[in-house]
C-alpha cells in the first residue's frame, strides 16, 4: 500500500495536474494506494502523523516541493521506519536536483514502484528555551540572509508569475539582491563539534547543508554528501556587499569559495549565536527568528524510495 499526499498548490497549481497524469499508471498496474490532497499549511504534517500512527512503516509518496517534504518530516512518528518517495512539483526542487531525479514524473514514479531504496542523512534544528523546540530538514537549514530570502519568497506574487513562465529560479535571485541591500551588520559566533568559538564581527548568513543545493539551484556546498553523517557549512562573513554581488552568481556553479571570507566547514554538531534575532529556515520553510540555534546531522536516519 502506498499513501500518496499531493500538494495541489505546488508550482502554482501544477501539483494536482501532475497527479492526474500519474494516477492512471497506478490503476493500470493495480497497485493499492490511498491518495490525499493537502488543504493548506500544516495539513501535510497532520496527514503523515495520522498515517504513521497507524502504519509506522508506511510507504509515503509526496508530490510537492522541498517544503512539502519538510512538512511531512515534522509529522512522521518514526522516521527510521517510514519510507518516502518524492516526486518534485515545486519551484526550487533542490532535493530533486541533488538526487538527480528525472524531470519526467512518470519515470520517477516507476522508480519508486520498483522497490529500490536508499538511506540518507537527516538534519535536526533545535532552538528555544533549553532546546525544547525542534525541526527536521532534508536539504538545508540557514540563518540570516538565505532565510530572509526564503521568508520573502514564500509570500511573493512574482514567484507565481515566474513559475508559470518556468523561470522560478529568478525569484530567489531577484529577492536575494534586494535582501542584500537591506541586510544590517550582525555579529556571530560559530561553534563546531563543541570546539572554540569562530567569531565574525559582520556576517551575512550560514547555510548548514545536508545536500549541495538550496534556494533554487545555488550550489552552496558542492562537497555535501547526504550519507556521510556531516553537515557542510557555507559561512559568509566580513565581505563587502559589492563583493557579494559578484560572488552570489558564482554559487550556481559552486565557485564562491574563491572569494575571501566565504568559508567552508564540516561538522556533525553546530551551535550558532548571533547579536540579534534573524530569520531561520529549514528546507526553505520559515516560521520564526532566533539568535541562538543548534544543528546536528543524524546519519542514515531516513529511507527514500528511489
Amino acid at each position: 500500500m502506498y499513501y500518496i499526499i499531493i500538494n495541489p498548490a505546488s508550482k502554482s497549481g501544477r501539483g494536482l495536474h501532475i497527479w492526474q497524469k500519474l494516477e492512471p499508471l497506478l490503476l493500470e498496474k493495480k497497485i493499492p494506494y490511498q491518495a490525499m490532497i493537502s488543504k493548506g499549511k500544516g495539513d501535510i504534517a497532520k496527514l503523515t502523523r495520522q498515517i504513521t500512527e497507524t502504519v509506522p512503516d508506511a510507504n509515503l509518496i509526496l508530490l510537492g516541493g522541498d517544503g512539502t517534504v519538510n512538512e511531512a518530516l515534522q509529522g512522521i512518528c518514526d522516521l527510521e521506519k517510514a519510507s518516502i518517495g518524492y516526486i518534485p512539483t515545486g519551484s526550487s526542487n533542490d532535493l530533486a536536483r541533488d538526487m538527480r531525479l528525472s524531470k519526467d514524473p512518470v519515470k520517477i514514479l516507476e522508480m519508486i514502484l520498483s522497490g529500490v531504496s536508499h538511506k540518507a542523512d537527516l538534519g535536526t534544528l533545535s532552538y528555544g528555551h533549553n532546546k525544547n523546540q525542534q525541526r527536521y530538514f532534508a536539504v538545508s537549514s540557514g540563518i540570516g540572509f538565505d532565510a530572509a530570502v526564503c521568508e520573502e519568497a514564500l509570500s511573493s506574487r512574482i514567484k507565481d508569475i515566474l513559475n508559470k513562465l518556468k523561470l522560478g529560479k529568478l525569484t530567489y535571485l531577484g529577492i536575494a539582491l534586494k535582501q542584500l541591500v537591506v541586510a544590517k551588520p550582525i555579529s556571530c559566533e560559530l561553534y563546531l563539534d563543541g570546539g572554540p568559538a569562530i567569531h565574525v564581527d559582520r556576517f551575512l548568513f550560514i547555510a548548514s547543508m545536508i545536500r549541495q543545493y538550496e534556494g533554487g539551484g545555488f550550489r552552496f556546498c558542492p562537497t555535501a554528501n547526504a550519507s556521510d553523517g556531516l553537515l557542510d557549512l557555507c559561512f559568509v562573513g566580513n565581505l563587502p556587499k559589492l563583493f557579494i554581488l559578484f560572488a552570489l552568481p558564482t554559487a550556481f556553479w559552486g565557485k564562491h569559495f574563491i572569494f575571501p571570507h566565504i568559508q567552508h566547514y564540516r561538522a556533525s554538531q553546530v551551535e550558532i549565536k548571533t547579536s540579534a534575532p534573524l530569520w531561520v529556515h529549514t528546507d526553505g520553510e520559515v516560521s520564526f527568528q532566533s539568535d541562538h540555534i543548534y544543528l546536528s546531522c543524524e546519519k542514515h536516519k531516513i529511507n527514500f524510495l528511489l
